[in-house]
């Protein structure tokens, strides 16, 4: 059967395919990837999902490009560790925004997880706008975003959590309506104090709802300076892509983490190479340089630690200043009272709460915020939110 036009005048078809999990679906176009649909449990009811979406095209047989694609996807829904960031996507129609989470988002490593506010943070944008690009992904497998915790997406969804569970994830499985992510502290008890000490969170925290924000692992922390570094002043798109061949470079995989002898094994060619400027190639060499010698602690040993022993060790490396430890401190090791003041969101979130045409100063912040200790980071979380409230909501 021949694939129809669609009203971009571009051929598109599609395919249905068996995987370990399912019957899933893919669609293309010019010899890229249009859409990829979850796995359904039948055939017919996949056929009939793909038809709902793509009415305008036909089922078709796979070109080989396509098929490779496929025998991916199959594979990594076998539980098999499989290279998905070379497979071409057909991103003419997608926004700005969504294609520079999508890069983010494709360069997480197999087998780790990001915190969707880590992720907003990183890409400088607000968490409800990246919570809505990953609610809309046309791509999921191929695109991630079952990696992304804590963004609206059901994390204990049953294709999720087998996807999770394939790269040695462990997850919870528990009804939907019940499912409450990771916080890094008791919750309640922050929210009582904040409401109790400034009036004004109550009504933020009665706008926003509860607090979601998870705490994630990362691999190690040279792995978390060194993606830090590689994202600094740039677009997320531009970084993600970089970080990438960073892994690539080191590893032989784009979804490996890189380590600090690989790093040093390399020479500055080869980094140049994988888009690093002078003063991050810099910054890079001597953050593996000192994991080496000892001095950049694991993370195991940064929990014995206090906030500001981390902070004076980690920013005394090249290209890590204390924002990048504070996000450490938040996301990583679940630190109960981290205020990040020189953070653009939580003082654009503090003019919000206070009704403030200026944006309040590093001072005002500091100020403010003594009332909230020992709660500061639900705090901060609370203020990032209240900086992406559209401007018509009061509070």
């Amino acid at each position: 059967m021949a694939a129809k036009k669609t009203t971009t005048n571009v051929t598109t078809a599609m395919a249905v395919f068996e995987t370990a999990l399912g019957r899933c679906g893919i669609a293309w176009a010019s010899g890229a990837v249009t859409s990829v649909q979850w796995p359904e449990p039948t055939p017919a009811k996949a056929r009939a999902r793909l038809r709902a979406r793509l009415p305008e095209a036909a089922f078709a047989e796979p070109p080989p490009r396509i098929a490779r694609t496929i025998a991916r996807i199959v594979a990594a829904l076998r539980g098999e560790s499989v290279a998905l960031s070379g497979v071409a996507l057909a991103l003419h129609d997608v926004p700005a925004l969504d294609r520079t989470i999508y890069a983010r988002v494709r360069a997480i490593p197999r087998g780790t997880t990001l915190a969707c506010e880590m992720l907003a943070a990183e890409l400088g944008a607000p968490r409800r706008a990246v919570a809505q690009a990953l609610a809309r992904n046309p791509w999921p497998i191929v695109v991630p975003c079952h990696r992304v915790i804590d963004a609206g997406l059901h994390p204990d969804d049953e294709v999720r959590a087998r996807l999770l569970a394939a790269e040695g994830v462990a997850t919870t499985r528990r009804p939907p309506d019940k499912v409450k992510p990771p916080v890094p502290v008791d919750a309640t008890a922050a929210i009582d104090h904040l409401r109790a000490v400034d009036p004004k969170f109550a009504r933020l925290i009665d706008v926003v709802g509860p607090c979601t924000l998870a705490v994630q692992p990362e691999s190690s922390t040279f792995a978390a300076l060194a993606r830090s570094i590689v994202y600094q002043q740039l677009h997320g798109r531009a970084a993600a892509t970089i970080y990438a061949r960073l892994c690539a470079a080191t590893s032989g995989r784009a979804d490996a983490a890189p380590t600090a002898e690989a790093v040093l094994a390399l020479d500055e060619a080869r980094l140049r190479g994988a888009g690093l400027s002078g003063s991050k190639l810099a910054a890079l060499r001597d953050l593996a340089a000192r994991t080496v010698q000892g001095e950049i602690p694991e993370l195991a040993a940064l929990r014995g630690m206090t906030d500001d022993a981390i902070i004076e060790r980690l920013t005394a490396v090249r290209g890590i200043g204390r924002w990048s430890v504070e996000m450490l401190l938040m996301f990583r090791l679940g630190r109960p009272d981290v205020l990040p003041i020189d953070d653009f969101g939580v003082r654009k979130g503090l003019g919000r709460l206070l009704g403030k045409r200026e944006m309040p100063t590093r001072d005002e912040l500091g100020r403010r915020g003594a009332r909230w200790q020992p709660h500061r980071t639900i705090a901060s979380w609370y203020l990032w939110r209240a900086s992406e409230l559209p401007a018509d909501v009061r509070l």
